[in-house]
């Protein structure tokens, strides 16, 4: 079993090895979170009994601003999870040239267990145990995996009548109605797509590509419908039942009709049913992991054929899997760059809510292409600079920056 916060730790050190200057002070730092908390929180169930779930903040590093990072409800989250997504966060933030940290939170939970009571009740208890360290200029979440903008709503409510807040700059990826910003539900794919872009040349990937996409939900469909939509191919997509693959290209509005239906992408009409992992090892131009932690191991990284990986999930390369994709010549654009959409429309949502201003979509996507496309440029000359991974030049971009704040 992979542990994703000793991998975080195994690409922290490799950082440090390339670029001594870091120090090893600062790096001592970077290894420990500033505050990691954990919770207990009560639940009144439908049925009259009380039941007691584990909830989780960890606010890893705020020498850019306010901590930042979104909540996941998940069967299988753990501390561990939440610190490694922490501290990703606090790099995808420094990535991304945003004025905010890094932080994570979580509750293990199986929310389809729940009815829409309980978990209201669940989400409204995890904002009332952390109210007190939580708020615009401290810490501020955003949904995550099984979290949603009726989700965040609930949460913002609660920390309003705690604490009196008015601005609703405490939680972002809020419905737009409710402050949230236009825009947010394809910020990381349409982020993810705008890395590719500026990128693409510079990778030696044709014009029209193939693509392969692991996970249809929020960040996989979207990501599917705008490779599309710019004259891609989507060869494949999988879910967590399994996955379908066509070489001549998947129609992703009528997939998304038949899953709807059929709760499945199984037995799509004139595609194969395929697995998980053969997804994996599809020849493709493009492979996106889209889904969880540690899909590309050193189980199957020799057999990825794909010519660049792009990460739209957080952590799905391990490192060793991430040292035989350098050798084999694969690319991998990393997730703190690829799929930073979702933080930086985020931060552009708590800005909002500061000044009390409303951004349209139009204007929202402009601000996020110049910040992608910048970052972008940036990893890419400092990993020639160092001639390392996309990876590296990503860590040691957002490490520098770090350090060159932390005490100024």
């Amino acid at each position: 079993m992979h542990n994703p916060f000793e991998n975080a730790m195994t690409q922290l050190e490799k950082a440090a090895q390339i670029n001594k200057n870091l120090g090893a002070e600062f790096i001592a730092e970077m290894r420990v979170p500033d505050r990691d908390i954990r919770i207990s929180i009560p639940v009144r169930m439908d049925n009259g009994a009380l039941k007691i779930f584990e909830g989780y903040r960890v606010q890893y590093n705020n020498t850019l601003g306010p901590y930042k990072g979104g909540i996941r409800y998940h069967s299988e989250t753990d501390i561990n999870e939440v610190k490694a997504l922490a501290f990703w966060m606090t790099l995808k933030c420094s990535v991304a040239g945003l004025p905010m940290g890094g932080g994570k939170g979580g509750i293990t939970v199986e929310p389809r267990n729940l009815s829409k009571g309980e978990l209201e009740r669940l989400s409204r208890g995890w904002a009332q145990k952390l109210a007190d360290v939580l708020g615009p200029q401290k810490d501020v979440p955003a949904p995550d995996v099984n979290t949603t903008p009726e989700i965040m709503t609930w949460m913002n409510d609660e920390f309003m009548k705690i604490t009196g807040e008015k601005t609703g700059a405490s939680f972002t990826g809020k419905p737009v109605d409710k402050g949230g910003s236009e825009g947010r539900d394809s910020a990381t794919g349409l982020g993810g797509y705008y890395v590719f872009e500026t990128l693409r040349e510079k990778l030696r990937l044709p014009e029209k590509c193939n693509v392969a996409i692991q996970g249809f939900g929020n960040v996989g469909s979207h990501a599917a419908e705008i490779f599309v939509q710019n004259g891609h191919t989507v060869i494949a997509i999988s879910d967590s039942k399994g996955g379908i693959y066509d070489a001549d290209g998947l129609d992703i509005t009528k997939l998304s009709e038949h899953k709807k239906t059929t709760g499945s992408l199984a037995n799509f009409p004139k595609s194969e049913n395929i697995s998980n992992e053969k997804l994996l090892e599809l020849e493709c131009d493009v492979l996106i992991p889209a889904a969880f932690e540690n899909q590309i191991t050193e189980a199957n990284a020799e057999n990825v054929k794909a010519r660049v990986v792009l990460e739209l999930a957080n952590g799905p390369t391990t490192p060793e899997a991430d040292e035989i994709l350098f050798k084999k010549d694969i690319p991998v654009v990393p997730d703190i760059l690829a799929n930073s959409g979702g933080v930086t429309v985020s931060y552009f949502e708590w800005d909002q809510n500061l000044k009390g201003e409303h951004w349209s979509e139009a204007e929202v996507f402009e601000k996020l292409k110049g910040h992608l496309e910048n970052a972008s440029e940036k990893i890419l000359a400092k990993s020639l600079e160092y001639n390392t991974s996309l990876r590296m030049g990503a860590f040691l971009v957002a490490l520098e920056r770090i350090k060159e704040n932390m005490h100024a």
